[in-house]
């Protein structure tokens, strides 16, 4: 999983973000346990869940989260 940093905000790779979700999502496993190997805050794995599941794939850019229909 790749992570992009720019400026002083993180962005991530739209695989990284799924990857995340899908590790989170495992029974056996936790998004605080997968956010601490991965550095980031849980609370961002939870944001990125709800994301996935109200939007479609067109809206998920894949690096600067949510694209609204006059993003290019």
């Amino acid at each position: 999983m790749t992570r992009k940093t720019r400026n002083k905000y993180n962005h991530y790779t739209e695989d990284f973000r799924r990857e995340a979700v899908r590790r989170a999502d495992d029974p056996n496993t936790s998004a605080a346990e997968v956010a601490k190997e991965l550095g980031i805050h849980p609370g961002q794995i939870y944001n990125w869940r709800r994301q996935y599941r109200r939007l479609s794939d067109k809206q998920f850019s894949s690096m600067y989260g949510v694209r609204y229909p006059f993003s290019q």
